[in-house]
């Protein structure tokens, strides 16, 4: 079959074709909005989204995107790619359309001055980012959840971790998918799960954030080798576990460093889980 490969982008036209087209691949979420996409693709202040679009007969036959991210890597600022949305409609799987998209993205990406790509894949699809468009496995992120606290040892430093400023934040917070909770500097989100809230981020310092309190039982996502709980809290078993939860790498230009995991500070606000 011939594909037609275009360029994503946030247009209202194609937005409309992105919801279609995930809503139909992911019926368990009712998520991909239209308000939503336009949020995720089009209002980042990093940039837009880079990735592309399949087309078969005028109709979107897959779609594959990654949006801009900004992360401290051995004292150096470098912009890279949060691997994101992919979605193949299921008139057309099994065709090697997705790599496809990937591999024209992260071309494209090059280009643009990006010099890598991170991103979460669950275990289904790690093997195809790994074998076939040149990841590797950073680690599997740690689950845990309980009655407590949940801290984070300020004196421990990270060669690798993201960059958040007020403006990134105060985009990333108004996800219109999503209400936050806040507790002093620590930031919470409903989950799927009744009663567990997740810790999303442990270090806003807005003064104008409003107080809601959340729930006592919590769930932390990521890789923080400072991060200590007091309480009661136990590893989270894999039939409870949101998915994805691997992280993986891809170096775009070769100047990054093998990323081990005590090396980087990940949380739940660098991906999309919530």
């Amino acid at each position: 079959m011939n594909y037609k490969l275009e360029k994503s982008n946030s247009s209202i036209e194609n937005i409309k074709l992105y919801s279609k087209l995930l809503s139909e691949v992911f019926s368990g979420t009712d998520k991909f909005t239209e308000e939503y996409l336009l949020w995720q693709y089009g209002k980042n202040p990093l940039g837009e989204v880079v990735g592309y679009d399949a087309f078969y007969d005028g109709k979107l036959a897959g779609h594959y995107v990654t949006i801009p991210v900004s992360y401290a890597i051995h004292g150096q600022q470098k912009k890279g790619l949060l691997s994101l949305n992919t979605a193949t409609h299921k008139d057309h799987r099994g065709k090697g359309l997705f790599t496809k998209l990937a591999t024209a993205t992260y071309k494209e990406a090059k280009s643009l001055g990006y010099e890598f790509v991170i991103g979460v894949a669950n275990q289904n699809s790690s093997h195809g980012f790994i074998k076939k468009l040149g990841f590797y496995l950073v680690a599997p992120l740690n689950v845990k959840f309980g009655v407590g606290n949940i801290q984070y040892n300020k004196e421990i430093k990270y060669p690798i971790k993201p960059v958040w400023t007020e403006n990134t934040l105060k985009w990333r917070l108004s996800n219109p998918h999503m209400e936050y909770k806040f507790n002093g500097n620590n930031i919470y989100c409903k989950t799927d799960k009744m009663l567990i809230n997740a810790l999303v981020y442990h270090d806003y310092k807005q003064k104008d954030k409003p107080v809601k309190k959340s729930s006592s039982i919590k769930l932390w996502i990521g890789l923080a080798n400072n991060l200590k709980t007091t309480g009661a809290f136990i590893v989270m078993p894999q039939r409870m576990r949101p998915s994805p939860l691997n992280l993986i790498f891809k170096n775009l230009n070769e100047s990054i460093p093998k990323i081990e995991k005590e090396d980087i500070l990940f949380e739940l606000i660098d991906f999309d889980a919530y």
